[in-house]
């Protein structure tokens, strides 16, 4: 078994990877380290884990821990390590955007690895450290991977994704709030998301010679979890020469599909799957792709990160079932 540990275990996200983690065959939590919550039951702080009145929060590490999720917020990682050690042997998945960019990855020499499974895979078995990308760079990156590696991207990208309200965190701001939430939509950080640059690289990683813009829009969204991205350029291919380079891209990908009908957001929430599908509209690509944003875009990725670098099936405690109704 893969002796776990979780440093900040109170909000959404590390609440997701509790929830994989306690029904993991390969996997047991070691410690749930959280300064917040510490001396409490799990059950107290994720109410839905009742059953599992063993697991109690913790403001002590154990150094020698197989694996550590770092589930801090940003910039939060950093200072964590500065301030803490583990033993040679301990793996580090860090759900933070601190170690996601080259210039950061190298940190005290611990070469993150950038843990896209469908741009890494090779990498990240044999990873000591990786880095989890962020749930709209995900949902995005899987809408434009393909195309990219076939060096078909010539010009902008235009990008609309609208995410659920899990996407901010747990912690309280005006527009978490539900009375500003419910009915309501609003973009934000227009052309200025902090996933861009993670976006970038990915793209210019397969082709060089990138440099065109990606115009992105994120938009908030009156419902609690879930990205939609909507993802279009203009692009020389017919839509059957598209759906199968992506298909062919994806033959091997264990939880990104390529659907030849609409796609919708009840198909992947509460899964690790990204859903797909491609249309050529005029001269216009349109790539629509959906994940759920706590799971293929947080705690669902991590743990199909951890499954890679201990040599497991990556769909090792990730096979869920859609909430469809």
């Amino acid at each position: 078994m893969i002796k776990v540990g979780i440093i900040g275990s109170g909000g959404y996200v590390a609440g997701e990877l509790i929830r994989c983690l306690v029904h993991h065959p390969k996997a047991k939590i070691d410690f749930l380290y959280s300064n917040s919550q510490s001396g409490r039951w799990i059950k107290d702080v994720h109410d839905d884990m009742y059953e599992f009145e063993n697991l109690k929060f913790t403001n002590e590490i154990n150094e020698k821990v197989d694996l550590v999720f770092l589930c801090l917020g940003h910039g939060n990682s950093t200072q964590f390590l500065l301030g803490n050690s583990f033993s040679s042997h301990t793996k580090i998945v860090d759900l933070s955007n601190d170690f996601r960019l080259n210039n950061k990855a190298n940190f005290q020499s611990k070469n993150f690895v950038y843990g896209l499974v469908e741009l890494n895979k090779e990498k990240i078995k044999n990873a000591q450290r990786v880095a989890n990308p962020g749930c709209f760079a995900t949902a995005i990156q899987l809408g434009l991977l393909p195309l990219a590696a076939a060096k078909l991207i010539e010009n902008d990208i235009h990008v609309n994704a609208v995410t659920g309200a899990t996407g901010a965190g747990q912690s309280l701001s005006m527009t978490s709030h539900f009375s500003w939430r419910n009915n309501n939509v609003s973009i934000y950080k227009a052309f200025k998301h902090q996933h861009l640059n993670e976006i970038i690289e990915s793209i210019v990683s397969l082709q060089e010679e990138f440099s065109n813009d990606v115009n992105f829009l994120p938009v908030r969204g009156d419902f609690t979890r879930g990205i939609f991205a909507s993802i279009y350029m203009k692009c020389d291919l017919n839509e059957d020469e598209l759906v199968n380079l992506y298909k062919t891209y994806y033959k091997d990908a264990r939880f990104t599909l390529i659907s030849s009908n609409t796609v919708h957001l009840k198909q992947v929430v509460n899964t690790n799957n990204c859903l797909i599908q491609v249309q050529k509209i005029d001269d216009k690509v349109l790539i629509t792709s959906v994940i759920d944003n706590l799971l293929k875009g947080a705690a669902g990725q991590a743990i199909q990160n951890m499954n890679l670098m201990y040599g497991l099936e990556e769909s090792t405690g990730l096979n869920f079932k859609a909430n469809y109704y």
